[in-house]
């Protein structure tokens, strides 16, 4: 009995290893086929004589002639691979290609392949294309016209549209060149572009992903949905998405040039909306060292902006809801329109900034190119002003009242700094509080005029008058000013006069009565401010001894 169940059980087991090493071969003949299979079909499958009908297919859904070139398949990935595609560009704009790659993967249905000869397209893959996006004098892109219908009562929701549905458009670490024609500049250039189309069609919504990085080491995603696609121009295809730009840098990107004195680094955080006609955009922008003149120096701060914008895409004429620049818990406001030509964008805003706090603003002064004297610096108060800002976009003409109130100049004794005023020295402190500061300006790019100016300096007076300030920063101003007969200048001028006795006394309140014409010349960070004694002892000149004593005190 022992016997037989050795016997027995040495038999289970020699009868399990059989099956085992036999499970093991079936296993591995299976994976030999497979392999085989994948490596024979590819062989029986000439994915080239299906090259006519795929370029036939492409050309006639993006209107655009398509060349591809050696056509191999994949049964592994179940997709064909084109080799060297090219897209011809639209014949207004030149004669080069508006996209090229060393190779397209196209997804297929394999049994629809292999056993139909039928070509069931479910995914475009590209790497490492190049586009070239091109704009005209007019604002036409080269792109508007792919997927043109040549009917013009077609609408993109009518069966003459393509009947193309591809479950995905996928570009990877692509580069898309922009530029106009006449060429203005290098071409701004996106690298490492990205883009992911799902259920691509011509009829219906597709959902899209966007990623790009910007010259400088900028990055730029936009994300949403698009469509139906417009036959007759792309860039009226209905759009809603989300924008948002990190570290873009306009005149290193090639954007902005730096003659035009303008720069940033901005953060953007936009909503976009358009219907076809009309492009909406609302959202905020973080500006760092931002500089908006080409005598300025960059912002020390970061300045916060929120806007809302819409664009006519047909006429190229926009409306600005509103533009508001953020200090503190108040804010400057533009609105108006523009119009976009070939030559340039012009404007016709309104800029609304009231009782905005000075000491928020100061910050901007360097970056519109107003420099304080050195030394100095404004400390309190408010600006409030009501501009028109009109011309083109880089060199606009702005028109309007100024005034600022309630401030002091700390740092900048303007009594002291009077040339020609002797008795002033010493009777203002080292600073020079502003009641009042308030003009009419008329700003262009050559100079910046000032007329209809009113300064109360209540330790002084007031002085009114005209000027000029140019754009790099020098003086041309010519005021009158009456001293005030209280505060510092008054208990000077009283001074003064006892000291003199009551003829010399009586000729300097005469003279002063009269109002004193001032010159300001230098600059913005340097003034020099004169006396004008010729026309102060005009009418001491009968009295020379008188005249003298009246410059001894007058002068320096």
């Amino acid at each position: 009995m022992q016997t037989q169940d050795v016997d027995s059980g040495g038999w289970a087991a020699r009868s399990r290893g059989l099956w085992h090493r036999r499970w093991v071969r079936v296993a591995v003949a299976a994976v030999a086929v497979v392999i085989l299979v994948l490596i024979v079909t590819p062989l029986f499958v000439n994915a080239d004589t299906f090259r006519p009908l795929l370029e036939s297919e492409m050309s006639g859904a993006l209107g655009r002639k398509v060349t591809l070139g050696h056509l191999s398949f994949s049964l592994l990935s179940g997709s064909l691979t084109a080799r060297d595609i090219t897209i011809a560009d639209d014949p207004a704009f030149e004669s080069g290609p508006f996209f090229t790659a060393k190779s397209l993967h196209i997804g297929v249905r394999t049994g629809a392949l292999l056993f139909h000869h039928q070509l069931k397209i479910t995914k475009f893959v590209t790497d490492s294309p190049e586009v070239h996006l091109i704009s005209n004098r007019n604002g036409a892109w080269n792109y508007a016209s792919l997927a043109h219908s040549s009917s013009p009562s077609t609408t993109p929701t009518q069966s003459s549209a393509p009947d193309v549905t591809v479950g995905e458009l996928g570009i990877e670490n692509g580069t898309v060149a922009v530029s106009s024609v006449p060429a203005s500049g290098k071409p701004f250039v996106y690298n490492h572009v990205n883009v992911t189309v799902q259920h691509l069609s011509f009829t219906e919504q597709m959902p899209f992903q966007l990623s790009a990085d910007l010259p400088g080491d900028g990055s730029v995603a936009l994300s949403g949905t698009a469509g139906p696609v417009s036959q007759q121009d792309l860039t009226a295809t209905p759009l809603r998405a989300t924008l948002t730009v990190r570290h873009f840098d306009p005149v290193t990107a090639g954007v902005l040039p730096a003659s035009e004195g303008i720069s940033m680094v901005a953060d953007v955080n936009a909503e976009l909306s358009s219907d076809g006609k009309t492009l909406t955009s609302t959202g905020s922008v973080r500006a760092a060292h931002l500089l908006l003149s080409r005598n300025g120096s960059p912002a020390p701060q970061p300045v916060d902006l929120s806007y809302s914008v819409s664009d006519n895409l047909q006429t190229r004429t926009g409306q600005v809801q509103d533009i508001a620049v953020h200090t503190g818990t108040v804010a400057a406001h533009l609105n108006g329109t523009f119009q976009m030509t070939a030559e340039a964008v012009n404007l016709d805003l309104h800029l609304s900034a009231p009782n905005m706090p000075i000491d928020a603003l100061e910050q901007l002064l360097p970056a519109v190119g107003i420099r304080l004297p050195s030394g100095s610096s404004l400390q309190g108060g408010t600006l409030t002003a009501n501009l028109a800002i009109r011309g083109t976009s880089s060199a606009p003409e702005i028109i309007g009242p100024v005034e600022v109130d309630n401030t002091r100049l700390a740092g900048f004794s303007l009594g002291s700094k009077i040339e020609g005023l002797k008795f002033l020295s010493g009777a203002v402190a080292n600073a020079t509080a502003i009641r009042t500061l308030r003009a009419e300006v008329d700003s262009t790019a050559p100079s910046t005029q000032l007329t209809n100016i009113y300064a109360d300096v209540p330790a002084i007076g007031t002085a009114a008058g005209n000027g000029t300030v140019a754009a790099g920063g020098a003086l041309n101003f010519r005021l009158v000013a009456t001293l005030s007969s209280s505060g510092g200048a008054g208990a000077a001028i009283d001074s003064a006069a006892s000291a003199l006795g009551s003829f010399a006394g009586s000729l300097l309140h005469s003279t002063v009565s009269r109002g004193i014409p001032l010159t300001v010349t230098g600059t913005t960070s340097n003034p020099v401010i004169r006396a004008d004694l010729s026309q102060m002892l005009t009418g001491s000149k009968k009295k020379p001894s008188a005249a003298g004593v009246m410059k001894g005190l007058f002068g320096r």
